[in-house]
């Protein structure tokens, strides 16, 4: 569940089979009384245009949209006495567009397209100001989305990597502050084959960013670290010394990312 603001009205946003559906009540509210919001949404699901772009989304985005229920409702809508609910709607044809909430965020709900046109009931700067807000959303959450693949990407390898150091390069008495800086040299081995540069020396010329040299890495150079951790670890296993194991490595991240991204522009280290 997420919240928009538009011109001071919060408005719901909620996950329903895997698509985001937004909360015409709130809409509505946000121009009238409460009591007033429900008879809005009635007043526009029964007008024949209404009636028209709902049935047209349904045939599109729908396989078991009842189509014949559709036409009998399109062939009466907009005269007197034609009256009809959102409930009804989603009962007679089956649709998706549209889903009525119980509960605590209780109310009627639709699709993106769909609110978007109910917002043109509410008023066109109330649509462009809501449309404008929900892909401020969308961006916001990909960038979640980003962080949270990147950060999730750097664990994959983990514990396969520090397992081996632990069991092939850390000797048995030694204390803890000494088999930590055995583990930051290995972790700067693949800094240097990826980057170039220890995590300290990437510190030193970037003094005014937060976090380390990974958390600045393209989703690319993350899935090559990933590879790699689990390739020293191979080379580990095996007995290769460090500086053998560096240029290894190295040759590796510049075959990957080459791969990758399509270019060529990663030098090997002298």
């Amino acid at each position: 569940m997420a919240k928009l603001n538009v011109q001071n009205t919060e408005i719901t946003v909620i996950s329903y089979n895997d698509r985001d559906y937004i909360s015409l009540t709130d809409m509505a509210n946000g121009k009238q009384s409460e009591s007033r919001a429900a008879d809005i949404i009635k007043n526009w699901i029964r007008t024949r245009y209404t009636i028209e772009f709902l049935g047209t989304w349904e045939m599109i985005h729908n396989p078991n949209f009842k189509v014949v229920e559709f036409d009998h409702f399109r062939m009466h809508a907009g005269l007197p006495s034609f009256v009809m609910s959102v409930s009804e709607w989603i009962e007679k044809t089956n649709a998706i567009g549209i889903i009525v909430k119980k509960g605590r965020y209780g109310g009627t709900y639709a699709f993106k397209d769909i609110a978007f046109e109910f917002g043109t009931a509410i008023s066109v700067t109330f649509k462009l100001y809501l449309i404008d807000e929900f892909q401020r959303l969308k961006e916001e959450e990909q960038k979640q989305l980003g962080w949270t693949a990147k950060r999730e990407l750097s664990k994959i390898n983990y514990h396969i990597h520090t397992d081996a150091i632990k069991s092939h390069l850390v000797p048995e008495e030694v204390t803890s502050a000494q088999a930590s800086v055995i583990y930051a040299e290995e972790a700067d081995v693949l800094n240097v084959a990826m980057f170039g540069k220890t995590a300290k020396q990437w510190r030193e010329a970037n003094p005014e960013l937060k976090g380390n040299i990974r958390d600045y890495a393209t989703i690319n150079e993350l899935i090559c670290l990933s590879n790699m951790e689990n390739i020293n670890a191979v080379l580990i296993n095996d007995g290769m010394p460090q500086g053998e194991r560096l240029v290894r490595l190295n040759q590796i991240a510049i075959q990957q990312m080459q791969v990758l991204e399509g270019n060529d522009n990663r030098k090997l280290l002298k």
